[in-house]
């Protein structure tokens, strides 16, 4: 397992495991639209294989946590997790001093995932993600350095 930073060229790649892992994903033009000098990309690599991404966007002292996505055959192995833990580091490097995200609420493993690596609850987004039978709360969380 190895992480590497992406850039632009790999937004297919990243396009294909968003629609694999999320019920409404970001589309490869989002995608792409996310790299620059407000962006860092993260790569999870297993075999040369890209397994899972993370998009950080920052600016100043806030920085935000606006994906991280594992390719289902890949989820258990601690793929998240080692993408979470580069995403807080590269975060602290460049001078954050709080890293805020929102996350789906039937998302429990995400959650878990968050809270176990320091992050509370700081709010609900009422309605914010789309459903195939309506819309789901978004719960927000953030992590003070």
């Amino acid at each position: 397992m190895e992480i590497i930073l992406l850039n632009d060229e790999m937004s297919s790649q990243m396009a294909a495991i968003a629609a694999k892992a999320h019920s409404h994903p970001m589309s490869e033009s989002t995608i792409k639209s996310c790299f620059g000098n407000l962006y860092t990309s993260l790569g999870i690599l297993d075999s040369d294989e890209l397994c899972g991404f993370a998009i950080l966007h920052q600016i100043f002292e806030d920085a935000t946590l606006m994906d991280i996505c594992v390719d289902p055959v890949h989820q258990g192995k601690g793929f998240g997790k080692a993408l979470l833990k580069a995403v807080i580091a590269e975060a602290k490097d460049k001078g954050a001093e709080i890293l805020l995200l929102e996350v789906r609420q039937s998302g429990t493993a995400a959650r878990e995932l968050y809270e176990n690596s320091g992050f509370e609850q700081t709010g609900v987004r009422k309605g914010y993600y789309k459903t195939e039978i309506g819309c789901e709360d978004a719960i927000l969380m953030q992590l003070q350095f």
